[in-house]
């Protein structure tokens, strides 16, 4: 009798799903089928694979055995039925977009979302004759106000980015009704800590270059869902039309990275609840934005949703006015100080990442939509790395007493 991973514990899912050594000599690890096409071993058999009726590969634009393997354990450590990669985080945002939406149709969308998402939502979609509604998704009424006729979908980040706001996804859910699509990006909070699905979200999406892979060393992205959603994705948003495929090297990679990734985000969380404990002690500090914090509005939603772990990330605002300087100017020299941070703006490496979020991530973002965001000039984002909490907190405090 196999045994029933569907019902196993995260780890054993993470490491084995999708995953058996190889048939054609034993490999314990997934192989890297680096090729570009497939034989076949007649006219007939290239025949019934490409219109489907036997199972194979044709081309890895259309699909290939290492991908498939990444796809299947994600299926699995989110509880979808299908999986589609993409060759990137953004690419997978359009993918869901372009393949679910069309000329006509309506999207409610967060109004704090990551800089390239919201070009996508609010410059380039409308250019489809696709309308577009910005609403805090964490404020249930607004969503419910926001609905129209011809609302087809809700697409919102939990926690934003990076202002660290949570919505509550099975309230979300049942606001909009069974016919309009919930789809979450949970590249801030993946497995063990919240499974949107689970929640009651149609679609769940990731930038696999963040915490899933977890190295740094990929770009990627990750759409779950039902497979009647997952086949239209793949049919026109990423496979065959934008091609915005991953690779097979990278889907190796993160197969890889996805073997750790309970460890790995357990020890994220628990750093980055250290560092915002100790920055609400910072003179300089206005405001900490984390989850998890005890003050935070959202701690009670964090013990459901998102299992109590919060999530690797944390944002902090500086005061106006820090010894002279602005908080732009004090934000600038922090950074600058930082010995074990790095100044990047990325996130869910081994190595803690920090960045400025009004001239790097949200730069792209006029002045004005970032203040209606609530980004402000003093607002920092810090990833948690994997280093001893105790460390990254004696890194601040010398930055701090340099300002």
């Amino acid at each position: 009798m196999a045994f029933d991973l569907e019902n196993a514990g995260f780890m054993t899912r993470a490491i084995h799903a999708g995953q058996e050594p190889d048939p054609a000599f034993g490999a314990l690890a997934t192989p890297i089928y680096q090729t570009s096409t497939f034989c076949f071993d007649s006219v007939e058999d290239g025949m019934a694979k490409f219109d489907g009726t036997t199972p194979g590969y044709v081309y890895s634009r259309g699909g290939n055995p290492t991908v498939r393997t990444l796809e299947l354990k994600m299926a699995a450590i989110e509880g979808g039925e299908d999986c589609v990669a993409a060759g990137s985080g953004m690419g997978a945002v359009s993918s869901v977009l372009l393949g679910l939406l069309q000329a006509g149709d309506h999207v409610i969308v967060g109004d704090c979302v990551y800089g390239c998402t919201n070009v996508v939502i609010r410059d380039v979609m409308p250019k489809f004759g696709i309308e577009v509604t910005p609403v805090d998704t964490s404020d249930l009424d607004a969503v419910a106000a926001a609905i129209r006729p011809n609302t087809k979908m809700v697409y919102f980040e939990t926690p934003t980015n990076p202002l660290m706001k949570v919505t509550d996804i099975a309230g979300v859910k049942r606001t909009v009704g069974e016919n309009i699509r919930v789809v979450v990006d949970n590249t801030f909070a993946p497995a063990p800590v919240q499974r949107p699905l689970a929640c009651g979200a149609d679609i769940v999406l990731h930038s696999v270059t963040k915490y899933l892979n977890g190295h740094g060393d990929v770009i990627a992205g990750v759409i779950i869902g039902r497979a009647e959603d997952i086949a239209m994705i793949k049919n026109i948003g990423v496979t065959k039309t934008s091609g915005a495929i991953c690779s097979p090297f990278d889907a190796f990679l993160i197969i890889r990275g996805l073997q750790t990734l309970g460890m790995r985000v357990e020890r994220h969380c628990a750093n980055a609840l250290a560092v915002a404990r100790y920055l609400e002690g910072v003179p300089c500090v206005k405001r900490v934005l984390y989850p998890g914090l005890e003050s935070s509005p959202y701690h009670e939603l964090v013990k459901t949703q998102m299992n109590g772990l919060g999530t690797g990330i944390l944002s902090f605002e500086l005061a106006d006015d820090v010894n002279g300087m602005s908080s732009f100017e004090a934000g600038k020299k922090l950074l600058n100080a930082l010995q074990l941070s790095h100044i990047a703006v990325s996130l869910g490496d081994p190595a803690s990442l920090i960045q400025h979020p009004a001239s790097m991530t949200h730069h792209n973002v006029s002045p004005e939509v970032r203040a209606e965001m609530g980004i402000t000039d003093g607002l920092i984002r810090f990833s948690a790395g994997l280093e001893d909490a105790e460390d990254l907190i004696a890194d601040f405090g010398q930055a701090f007493a340099q300002l």
